[in-house]
């Protein structure tokens, strides 16, 4: 089955979906390793590993869709990405979606945030209008070449406007063709049951650990009626930790060794990248 079908599919269930967050290829085969259906790559994170800075629109749309062309090729599992906010306008929009789905992804997301945007957990954000919002989705609709690609939209209106405006949002970008809906930043378990008893589509959770949402485990998320769950900083956060820890102690104690309990050994890795499996593929085209 395509890989657009299938994250469709896997939306549409009745069971949640959880999507872990992948910045690299790296990250993208272990999560597909460790047995995801899909995952999620935000340009949060991968502004932090490709460009070191903070999620603020420093990031291109060439630059995002190289690195989503490698996740995809690593995770051989449906990669959702994100948009940001089209890079643009409506003509914007089409381009990036054009892009994206050239990359291989599944599906992706825009956003309503006026650009620059930034990280939706952060505080001054803005939102255009959610006419100029309607637009970019139906935009983003007709530029799709394969009508399975997912298209999310997301709406940061719940921090600025309110909740009436939010909910009012999302029900008119469901009807205007996006397949999924993302309320951005609830604070409250009972945002969150709004949200969902009143938005009329398939919904997005978002948990960022320490951020302004409640963490909720995906089965309480699936209880409250959202149909899929991401993570998409966590692999990021966990990376940044160790690899901090990593280079306090090779500082202070000159050596790696009292570190090694927390790293796969060589041969482990050489398995996580399939070494076998290429050097026996390599065997065969001198022994046929």
């Amino acid at each position: 089955m395509k890989k657009t079908r299938l994250l469709k599919k896997y939306i549409l269930e009745d069971e949640i979906l959880v999507m872990p967050g992948a910045h690299d290829a790296l990250t993208a085969k272990i999560v597909k390793q460790a047995g995801f259906k899909a995952l999620t790559i935000g340009g949060y994170a991968a502004s932090a590993s490709i460009l070191g800075k903070p999620d603020l629109s420093f990031l291109t749309l060439t630059e995002m869709a190289d690195c989503v062309r490698r996740v995809v090729d690593a995770a051989d599992i449906p990669v959702f990405t994100d948009g940001d906010t089209g890079h643009g306008g409506v003509l914007n929009v089409q381009r990036t979606v054009r892009e994206m789905e050239r990359t291989g992804a599944a599906g992706m997301f825009i956003e309503d945030q006026v650009f620059p945007k930034r990280c939706g957990h952060m505080a001054d954000k803005q939102v255009i209008e959610k006419e100029e919002m309607v637009a970019k989705i139906k935009a983003a609709v007709d530029a799709r070449v394969d009508d399975d690609f997912v298209i999310m939209a997301r709406t940061d209106a719940l921090a600025v406007n309110g909740l009436e405006d939010a909910v009012e949002r999302g029900n008119l970008f469901a009807r205007a063709g996006a397949d999924l809906i993302f309320v951005e930043a609830p604070t409250t378990i009972e945002q969150m049951q709004e949200i969902t008893s009143r938005i009329n589509a398939p919904l997005l959770a978002n948990n960022i650990e320490g951020g302004k949402s409640p963490l909720l485990p995906a089965a309480r998320l699936e209880k409250i009626g959202y149909s899929t769950v991401v993570f998409p900083v966590a692999a990021t956060y966990a990376i940044a930790k160790v690899i901090g820890d990593l280079m306090a102690e090779l500082s202070a104690t000159g050596t790696t060794e009292g570190f090694t309990d927390r790293m796969v050994s060589f041969d482990q890795f050489n398995s996580l990248m399939e070494l076998d499996v290429l050097r026996s593929l390599e065997r065969t085209y001198f022994h046929s």
